[in-house]
């Protein structure tokens, strides 16, 4: 059985239908001021972590409810990473990054590592901030179920073994793409979209071109 996670995060949102679905029937942690996130969304929040160190003093009290745990500020982790590892800790096996794109290119990228570590550990990955979605590749099959128009990019982080991408305006087949290669940016949703990776990694970054449907992701 699937147990669903949705992580709230700090950076940028924009509130969709499609996003709104994604989170619906999940258990919810929110990282430091990510939990401004939840009103916004509608969702309960079962646990709220972090240094408190990004979310407004004033907003604290309207929270008082939420279990906390209390990180210092010098610690080897974002707080990101340690909502992560507690939904872990409470069986996920699915995680949706809420907020976790845009903002800082450092954070984003370090979401982008941190989704590929969990991928590989066998957890299925979504990252989103409403009209932006990324999903990390690892070998194996994914499918995104994307609105049709919407635009799809592959980033190869790796060398990218044997890739075939079908569902798009522009399929592949069997293609080596090599680290560097921008060859897999820019191409176009036409329907279910169904990846096959041989062996490589890198991220799926997907924008909807409405608020319908959704993404998941299951490495074999």
């Amino acid at each position: 059985m699937e147990t669903r996670f949705s992580i709230l995060l700090g950076g940028s949102l924009m509130p969709t239908d499609r996003l709104a679905q994604q989170t619906r029937g999940s258990r919810v942690i929110a990282a430091d001021s990510g939990i401004l996130h939840a009103e916004t969304l509608g969702l309960a929040v079962e646990l709220w972590v972090g240094d408190f160190d990004s979310t407004p003093t004033a907003e604290v009290p309207r929270f008082a409810q939420v279990p906390r745990e209390e990180w210092p500020a010098d610690k080897d982790r974002t707080d990101g990473e340690i909502a992560a590892d507690a939904a872990i800790a409470r069986g996920a096996t699915s995680i949706l990054f809420v907020g976790g794109l845009g903002g800082q290119t450092d954070h984003a990228l370090g979401h982008f590592t941190l989704a590929l570590r969990l991928a590989r550990q066998g957890v299925k990955v979504l990252i989103s901030s409403g009209d932006e979605e990324a999903m990390p590749l690892i070998a194996g099959s994914h499918e995104l179920d994307l609105p049709p128009a919407s635009r799809l990019s592959l980033i190869a982080l790796t060398d990218l073994k044997s890739l075939t991408l079908k569902g798009v305006r522009w399929p592949l087949s069997a293609a080596d793409i090599p680290l560097g290669s921008t060859w897999t940016l820019s191409n176009i949703a036409e329907g279910l979209v169904q990846i096959q990776l041989e062996a490589g990694y890198g991220i799926a970054v997907a924008y909807p071109a409405s608020a319908s449907g959704f993404a998941t992701s299951a490495a074999q």
